[in-house]
């Protein structure tokens, strides 16, 4: 396992971590045994895993990981959770339940302190609320050591561009010690401005969502690069209708999903990947792509050009 340094943080995580919401929420959506997700947890150490990222509204994640954590030495893994300033679609920057809602997660999760808390996916037009209404709380949370490093995640379906990212990193850097946000092979935004700043502050960077629905779908691949061929994003020569992307497939790289997590590692700044599998045989693959994170260099500039200048959830 490849380990980096995740910022002014200076935890050294390793290149692969786990996620535990995504569409399968830690084996909750597959309708796993406590035993089978011990079981995927000790895996995913044994392989080197030390970062695991859960929040409060991924369903029982955050209790589960507790219990699947017990006994594990709390210096082997680091733990990163989040609260969402909203309730439903309305914002709601309440100072009370953020505390309490740290206090929440540190019960569930079996822990005195959490290593990086984040808050999960504000809005830009929330911005400004979250810091100067509750970015107090978690401040003084980390004078406390109930919270180590505090970080904003992005909420990459309502702003594919990730803008908050941008914005916080621009007008608050010392402020945010991680951000969490999107960076594939279809998702490239981030690498015009939000990395070159976390780079510039010294901002740990975590990478999620970054194989997820259509990259690993060859239905849902193929009907996005029509869209993409038919709204003049990109030619309509530049890829083949079917199986557009397996150009990649070439020397070690064995699949379209292994290129996407080579692909997303590929910048020294992203100090971690995050898969979300409830698979030990998926776990296995997916950190054997992270060997080796590059792609032929031909190939990474390609996809550069092709989808560099695309801002469009996919």
């Amino acid at each position: 396992m490849i380990y980096r340094r995740l910022g002014r943080t200076d935890l050294n995580v390793s290149l692969l971590s786990l996620g535990t919401g995504g569409a399968r929420r830690f084996g909750q959506a597959t309708d796993m045994t406590l035993i089978d997700q011990q079981a995927l947890l000790h895996h995913a150490i044994d392989l080197g895993v030390n970062l695991i990222d859960t929040a409060e509204q991924y369903g029982e994640s955050e209790s589960i990981l507790g219990r699947c954590l017990r006994g594990i030495p709390r210096n082997q893994y680091f733990l990163s959770t989040k609260w969402s300033p909203r309730i439903g679609e309305e914002f709601v920057p309440d100072p009370v339940a953020l505390q309490a809602s740290v206090e929440r997660s540190l019960k569930r999760l079996g822990t005195d302190y959490i290593d990086i808390m984040f808050f999960h996916g504000p809005r830009v037009a929330e911005y400004g609320a979250v810091v100067d209404q509750l970015y107090p709380v978690l401040d003084a949370l980390r004078n406390t050591g109930k919270v180590r490093s505090v970080g904003l995640s992005t909420p990459f379906v309502y702003d594919p561009a990730q803008e908050v990212a941008r914005i916080a990193l621009t007008e608050n850097p010392a402020m945010w010690d991680v951000v969490m946000l999107k960076y594939g092979i279809l998702n490239q935004h981030a690498a015009n401005h939000i990395l070159a700043l976390a780079d510039r502050y010294d901002v740990g960077v975590m990478n999620m969502a970054a194989v997820r629905i259509k990259l690993p779908s060859p239905v849902l691949l193929e009907e996005l690069i029509r869209e993409w061929k038919k709204s003049g994003l990109i030619p309509r020569d530049a890829l083949p209708d079917k199986n557009p992307l397996d150009w990649l497939i070439q020397g070690d790289v064995e699949s379209v999903i292994e290129a996407g997590y080579r692909f997303a590692a590929e910048p020294r700044g992203i100090a971690t990947v995050l898969t979300g599998t409830s698979s030990i045989e998926h776990l296995n693959v997916n950190a054997r792509c992270l060997e080796n994170p590059k792609l032929i260099s031909a190939h990474s500039s390609r996809l550069k050009a092709l989808f560099g200048s695309i801002v469009e959830y996919a």
